[in-house]
């Protein structure tokens, strides 16, 4: 796994394999990375430059990695996995992006009201076929994490339904995962 462009292209990132089913990480592949982010620059506006970015689910943190390579200005990582935080914090140490990144251990699920300002950009990529990320896009409304107009990069295994207020603005297949981006209610 590498950042695939912005200014730390090149940088391996910690290595994980073929993932861990037991901590449900499945880390997003350098190619369909590298597909999100030309579809979110070329045909959706660049929502990334500039963003403040948050990453449920983070994983390994790539996605959110990736976004601050390609010039977000801060990005949230939210993940309750003790594996993942480990990932999430070597990566960002590799990055040397400690100054621009948060981390919350948490459940995506249940994050509670947000203090601070809303995010632009929003990755969400839950555990395949198990209904969390339909939950947590809801907290996230909920709660106030969200921007009025923020777009939202749901991976999921199968097309996920469209949560009422948002609205599609565009989906891809890529292997077996299948890539929906949301704009939330402005």
């Amino acid at each position: 796994m590498r950042i695939i462009g912005g200014n730390r292209r090149g940088l391996k990132l910690a290595d994980l394999g073929e993932g861990d089913a037991a901590a449900h990480l499945r880390p997003t592949s350098d190619r369909v990375r590298e597909a999100i982010f030309n579809l979110l620059i070329n045909a959706h506006g660049n929502p990334v430059t500039g963003a403040r970015v948050l990453d449920l689910f983070a994983g390994t943190g790539a996605l959110g990695l990736e976004a601050l390579s390609r010039g977000a200005a801060q990005v949230t990582f939210v993940d309750d996995g003790a594996k993942a935080l480990a990932l999430v914090r070597a990566n960002i140490a590799k990055m040397r992006a400690e100054a621009e990144t948060r981390v919350i251990r948490q459940d995506a699920r249940r994050l509670g009201p947000n203090a601070g300002a809303g995010y632009g950009l929003v990755f969400l990529d839950p555990p395949y076929g198990k209904g969390m990320g339909a939950v947590a896009l809801a907290e996230v409304k909920k709660g106030g994490w969200l921007s009025p107009g923020a777009m939202v990069v749901w991976e999921e295994g199968v097309a996920p339904s469209v949560p009422e207020g948002f609205v599609q603005v565009d989906q891809r297949t890529y292997g077996d995962t299948v890539v929906t981006l949301l704009k939330a209610p402005t």
